[in-house]
């Protein structure tokens, strides 16, 4: 394994000297200012973007997304697989300029233990400040303002995402969409989605932020790219509460996530670690919200369907004849690009595989709202094979019928399991909440697998 310290530095006239925390580290200088002065690697396009919209964000938010953007660079690009000490943990130093050191100083403890519970990895901040001449990064706004909305809501492309936009949208509210992407999948699923909307709530506009943020391979030398992406929804959240600040007031962010994946209660117990994620976890996003207050943002982010499930959402859906129509359309799977390994060429479109977690989840809810699901998939029947648990297909089928007769078995132990992926103390008063949403988000799984066969072939 290898230590490794990523130094975020404002143009080529940053040239301050940066002491990494070890001496056996593999120090990385990341710039992040073009030529021309401006935040570069997709920042200066979101900035300018909420500039057209006659707003402009406060250079603390400004910090925040540039510290997200250099976890991002260091998530994406260092490799777990050769970088690590056990085929996962990596050992992270990130340096950040910022304009108020003592302020972000204050939070970097908080930061490193947030950012711990997300990756599963040991990260570690340093704030230095701003290079002369770099005190404003923020443009501004080369248009009058022309935003009315009163919330931001997060908008992935997803199914969850999608019913989220669609049910504010339903409500009277004006929500201002803000998605993140770097692959072209993900963005014309987001593309397609807000056309959608937009048709379909033709009297109540509304903006959508898209961010492009990422970084090429090879930033790190000797080191391959990461597709584990397990910090995603930190630079995810910091793109909207930057965009909610901009707006101004006191702001929202919605974080559409049914609470079966929120939780994300490991199928298995080799799930725990590598294979859990805990991008919209309770106690994460709590300690995002403690950052946010914090720094003095007046935003906090609210997941109003924590206690329901997919196929509640789905069910209860403000515009269901929209949904039926469009949920084709979204994207749930974890990695929809595996399809390029079809034997089939016909076969290696980008599309949902059907057999992972999330997309089991997905199906499941789409059956309990319509009775039929037309997505396309690359395993089209769960019925129609016997699927293999040595090989991905079948493996998290096998892993959920474990789960299940683990739960007939010992069912008072769920009460124990929702605690599994990470503390619930901020929501003492939630827990048979949340309790009741994993079984009900179990059941409806369990009623997709009936009949569904998985063992080793």
């Amino acid at each position: 394994m290898r230590y490794h310290t990523i130094v975020c530095r404002l143009g080529s006239g940053d040239t301050a000297k940066v002491v990494p925390l070890r001496s056996d580290t593999l120090v990385t200088d990341v710039s992040f200012v073009d030529g021309d002065r401006r935040l570069s690697y997709g920042l200066g396009d979101t900035l300018d973007h909420l500039a057209k919209l006659g707003i402009a964000p406060s250079e603390k938010a400004v910090d925040l997304v540039l510290l997200a953007a250099a976890v991002t660079a260091a998530d994406t690009r260092i490799s777990r697989a050769t970088e690590s000490q056990d085929l996962w943990t990596r050992e992270i130093d990130v340096h950040v300029p910022v304009l108020d050191v003592e302020l972000w100083t204050s939070f970097a403890p908080l930061i490193g233990r947030t950012l711990n519970f997300l990756t599963g990895d040991h990260w570690r901040v340093v704030f230095r400040p701003r290079p002369d001449g770099f005190e404003g990064l923020v443009p501004c706004p080369t248009m009058l303002r022309r935003v009315n909305s009163d919330c931001v809501c997060l908008f992935s492309g997803g199914l969850d995402s999608f019913i989220g936009a669609i049910d504010l949208l339903q409500d009277g509210k004006r929500p201002m969409l803000v998605s993140h992407y770097w692959d072209g999948i993900t963005s014309s699923r987001q593309t397609h989605c807000a056309d959608a909307l937009g048709r379909h709530f033709l009297r109540r506009p509304f903006d959508h932020l898209r961010a492009r943020i990422g970084f090429p391979n090879g930033l790190v030398a000797g080191s391959r790219g990461e597709d584990t992406l397990r910090a995603r929804s930190f630079l995810f959240f910091a793109v909207a509460a930057m965009t909610a600040d901009a707006i101004g007031g006191d702001m929202v962010v919605h974080v559409p996530e049914n609470g079966l994946i929120s939780l994300n209660v490991p199928i298995e117990p080799s799930r725990l670690g590598a294979l859990s994620t805990r991008t919209t976890h309770p106690w994460y996003m709590a300690r995002v919200c403690e950052l946010l207050s914090g720094l003095g943002l007046t935003v906090r982010l609210h997941n109003g369907y924590r206690f329901k499930t997919k196929g509640m959402m789905a069910k209860e859906c403000g515009a269901k004849d929209l949904l039926a129509a469009e949920a084709m359309h979204t994207m749930s799977c974890s990695s929809p690009g595996k399809a390029r390994y079809a034997k089939n060429k016909a076969d290696r479109t980008p599309k949902h595989c059907g057999y992972c977690v999330p997309c089991l989840i997905r199906r499941a809810a789409i059956i309990e709202a319509f009775g039929a699901d037309a997505t396309p998939y690359q395993v089209a029947s769960l019925t129609g094979q016997v699927l293999n648990t040595a090989k991905a297909e079948g493996n998290h089928v096998r892993g959920f019928q474990v789960a299940f007769a683990r739960m007939k078995r010992k069912p008072g132990r769920v009460r124990f399991d929702i605690h599994r992926p990470g503390p619930l103390v901020d929501h003492p008063d939630d827990l048979a909440d949340y309790e009741r949403v994993y079984l009900e988000g179990m059941r409806e799984v369990e009623r997709l697998l009936e009949g569904v066969r998985a063992w080793p072939t």
